[in-house]
């Protein structure tokens, strides 16, 4: 399966999960105030990956993997550590951060919100609040006046809808509410967020912005009509429902897509084999149905995310190669996929999991420095990246 001569190769890293002593934002301050009364999370990020330092590292690896783009995160709690202002070191150190990718080939997809808020902004209500929306554009368009020059596409907002269930229905992130009032309110400031964002940047930017959507396929078993309409309704809220009031001020579609959820007689229940090791049904079929049904809105697709959590290296080829023959069967047939991003380039800071799930073509050596190994998959992909084909 031969894809297009300019098809985007990538992989995609976060901030927060890499970076490493991310101390203004909220999930720092909910990891080190961690207290004997709750679980989670599994441990704190501290160090991460180190990549704030040894992004040249890191990129050097990009190159070697004969990939030609890599998405990134820069974090608004270190370029806005305090409300209204901005610190020009953040800003320059960013500026460094993405020249340096660009020195090395490749292009830079550049995401503005990773699930992470600075502290201020948590004290204030965060998503919850009206104003959030204008005070993200307002970092938005500052970022963009101070960087765009050095990024080839930027993304708002990562995957608003499992921040806002994840944060605001779950509970397990912070702020750790259980409210679908709540989690409806933070979901409407962030496609108030994204439109402003969109229109502030574009004044100053020219080049492509769009939103990144977590999208799980929801297929049904045969037992009921109900099982069919409940799977409707929830690929409708997983999917449309967000995606139809942002979708004028998108300029593509960045789609993160791990899993498929199965309705059997109204609950969900996957099946438990083939699954990643956090037991997530893996079922390649569901990005294709997916891809077919955003090729409505016309919109170029980023495949942004697109993973799995297998710390022996046992299955990630295979599960690549999979995945890609559903992307070139979904091209074939005109959906406007410009690029596949793998999750992640490195093992890293999984939330509320902590470090043991294993999502990197890089192995991060924790008891020898933070040592970057790459894994076989790491060669594997390296090889479809340098000639466009799997095989």
């Amino acid at each position: 399966m031969e894809f297009p001569k300019d098809f985007i190769w990538g992989t995609a890293m976060s901030a927060h999960q890499t970076e490493g002593n991310n101390t203004n934002s909220d999930w720092w301050k909910w990891e080190v105030e961690k207290d004997g009364r709750r679980d989670l999370p599994l441990e704190a990020s501290g160090p991460a990956c180190d990549s704030y330092n040894r992004y040249a590292e890191d990129f050097e690896l990009c190159k070697q993997l004969n990939s030609n783009a890599v998405r990134l995160s820069i974090e608004w709690a270190r370029i806005e550590p305090r409300k209204g202002m901005y610190d020009n070191k953040a800003l320059e150190h960013y500026k460094k951060v993405l020249k340096t990718a660009k020195e090395k080939g490749l292009k830079t997809f550049v995401t503005f919100h990773h699930f992470t808020n600075p502290i201020w902004l948590s004290e204030m209500g965060g998503w919850l609040n009206f104003k959030t929306p204008e005070l993200f554009s307002d970092f938005a368009e500052k970022s963009a006046e101070y960087l765009g020059e050095f990024c080839d596409a930027i993304i708002t907002i990562n995957e608003p809808q499992v921040y806002a269930s994840m944060s605001y229905i779950v509970g397990t992130w912070p702020p750790n509410k259980k409210s679908l009032l709540m989690s409806g309110i933070v979901q409407i400031n962030m496609m108030r967020a994204h439109n402003r964002a969109y229109k502030k940047i574009k004044e100053v930017y020219k080049k492509p912005v769009g939103i990144v959507k977590n999208i799980s396929w929801c297929e049904y078993s045969s037992y009921t009509v109900f099982d069919k309409l409940l799977a409707k309704i929830l690929f409708f809220f997983n999917s449309d429902f967000f995606l139809k009031p942002v979708s004028k001020n998108s300029d593509f579609i960045g789609l993160n897509y791990y899993f498929t959820n199965r309705v059997v007689k109204l609950r969900i229940r996957n099946p438990d084999n083939p699954v990643n090791d956090l037991g997530w049904w893996i079922n390649y079929d569901g990005l294709y149905k997916v891809l077919m049904s955003l090729k409505k809105y016309n919109l170029p697709i980023y495949i942004t995310e697109n993973g799995l959590a297998d710390s022996h290296d046992r299955q990630r080829t295979d599960f690549i190669k999979k995945m890609l023959t559903q992307v070139h069967t979904a091209l074939s047939r005109g959906v406007k996929i410009k690029g596949y991003f793998y999750w992640s380039l490195l093992d890293n800071y999984e939330w509320h999991h902590g470090f043991w799930p294993r999502f990197g073509l890089v192995e991060i050596d924790r008891t020898n420095g933070l040592k970057r190994m790459p894994r076989k998959s790491f060669y594997d992909y390296a090889e479809i990246c340098k000639n466009g084909i799997v095989k």
